[in-house]
């Protein structure tokens, strides 16, 4: 069957490998910050440990968003840990100390450089795929990163 969604098919196919691409990057990044939640130690212990787990709540919404919107165009969802190594920007860091400021300063480079990928395929989206509702849809992940980095900012005193 057709899919007629107002979108071409190539472009259905340019924009659900953006989508995967970004789908990549927040299951890493939900991995991250998983990893934080788990592994806090200090003296903040209790509340970053609330904090990183209010965080990865709203990632693994986004995750579900993101998944559901690759296959309302019409194709497939990988789901795979080596299918995100492999297309994801972000990558992991070792770290010996387990402590809020590590993670927090981490998990803001990271909300950073995928707020900069995402303004990139919103420009893409609406111009060059005429794809106005992605373009939409990956403006409201811009915008709760930006309000997730601005939560970790927060935290950073100088």
């Amino acid at each position: 069957m057709k899919i007629q969604i107002g979108i071409d098919e190539n472009h259905r196919k340019a924009v659900a490998d953006k989508l995967i691409k970004i789908l990549a990057d927040e299951n890493i990044l939900l991995m991250k910050t998983k990893n934080a939640h788990w592994n806090i130690e200090g003296s903040d212990f209790n509340d970053k440990y609330k904090f990183f787990k209010n965080q990865s709540k709203q990632l693994d919404k986004i995750i579900n968003s993101i998944a559901k919107r690759i296959r309302s165009i019409g194709h497939v969802v990988p789901a795979t840990l080596q299918t995100y190594l492999s297309l994801a920007h972000l990558t992991e860091k070792n770290r010996e100390e387990n402590n809020s400021e590590v993670f927090i300063t981490e998990l803001l480079e990271d909300h950073e450089s995928l707020i900069l990928i995402l303004c990139r395929h919103i420009i893409n989206c609406k111009d060059d795929l005429h794809d106005i509702a992605t373009s939409h849809f990956i403006t409201r992940l811009l915008e709760t990163h930006q309000k997730m980095a601005w939560h970790l900012r927060s935290f950073i005193t100088d």
